[in-house]
């Protein structure tokens, strides 16, 4: 059972991601039926950190409360300097005793310098996720999930998607009625579907970056709406379909399907974060044809479907009319 929590807060600890653990686990609820946990904040020493917010934290203790965590979790913080190595033993022991370990956005690079990530699916924020992976590259870095539990080891994407992993261990171990009540509580989903892949920034691009292929493929991003084959495209750039296959795949490294496929789906979400279009004219302005290839394409590509991909995204449609 889940009873005591521990938070290592290193050097330029980011304060909403530290918050997150604090309000899922150190905000006493006891009263109104929720469980309680022993809850405290620590630093290597003892002492005080900086946030990345430039205010000081002073911490309940040094690492004496993660030796006997139920859970141990680590925030997010900057990735400049190296990790005290009595952090990196304190989660070491912490795993070896049977402990949950939990990070949020960049607090898995902790786990990995510990050596924690080895030979397990985790996750990380979707602008550290290729850093991660080179770094622990015996680690499955999943790049889309929001968060990933491997055994007793959770990792989770950027700010928000921490409070999804935090309500994913309450369901484990209190009770998924006791996970919505708390989600309702703190006035957020119980449970949030679609991966990281809805939140990445992926703009159409207005210059491909394909040497020989440039002024096919800058073609081809001005008529997304058109149905094209490999051999029209061929033909437009004067090579056999075969050498046009083979010189797409050199220059891009993937197929001329899935790269078309890709820049429809880009535009899809523009105009489904842009404008007020009905899915089948959106399906249509990107190439897609209907409204049933756009959701196939869509949530095989984005992890969610384009109208919850637009409800998602409802905020900056009342603001761009």
């Amino acid at each position: 059972m889940l009873r005591s929590v521990a938070v290592l807060a290193l050097d330029q600890v980011a304060p909403f991601e530290l918050g997150v653990l604090a309000e899922v686990f150190g905000t006493d609820r006891t009263a109104d039926g929720f469980p309680g946990y022993r809850f405290a904040v620590c630093t290597a020493d003892g002492g005080p950190v900086r946030t990345s917010s430039g205010f000081g934290l002073t911490p309940h203790a040094d690492l004496g409360p993660v030796e006997e965590a139920d859970l141990v979790a680590v925030p997010a913080h900057s990735q400049g300097g190296a990790v005290p190595e009595p952090v990196l033993d304190a989660l070491r022991r912490a795993a070896d005793r049977g402990a949950y370990l939990l990070s949020v956005c960049s607090g898995a690079f902790v786990l990995g310098a510990a050596g924690l990530l080895d030979g397990r699916e985790c996750t990380t924020h979707w602008r550290y996720v290729d850093e991660l992976q080179r770094r622990h590259p015996a680690a499955r870095v999943r790049c889309n999930s929001l968060y990933v539990a491997d055994g007793r080891v959770l990792t989770s994407a950027g700010t928000a998607a921490g409070i999804d992993a935090c309500l994913h261990l309450v369901r484990q171990e209190h009770g998924s009625a006791t996970a919505t009540r708390l989600a309702r509580r703190m006035v957020v989903p119980p449970h949030r579907d679609g991966g990281q892949s809805q939140y990445v920034e992926a703009p159409i691009p207005v210059t491909p970056e394909a040497p020989t292929l440039e002024p096919v493929l800058s073609w081809l991003i001005g008529h997304l709406d058109r149905p094209t084959t490999v051999d029209e495209l061929a033909a437009r750039a004067g090579m056999s379909a075969r050498t046009f296959a083979r010189r797409f795949r050199a220059e891009t490294g993937t197929t001329p399907h899935d790269w078309l496929t890709n820049q429809r789906v880009l535009l899809a979400r523009q105009l489904l974060e842009e404008t007020r279009l009905s899915v089948d004219t959106v399906a249509d302005r990107a190439g897609f044809g209907d409204a049933a290839a756009l959701r196939h394409h869509f949530t095989r590509r984005v992890g969610t479907t384009p109208h919850a991909y637009r409800t998602t995204f409802r905020d900056r449609l009342t603001t761009t009319g």
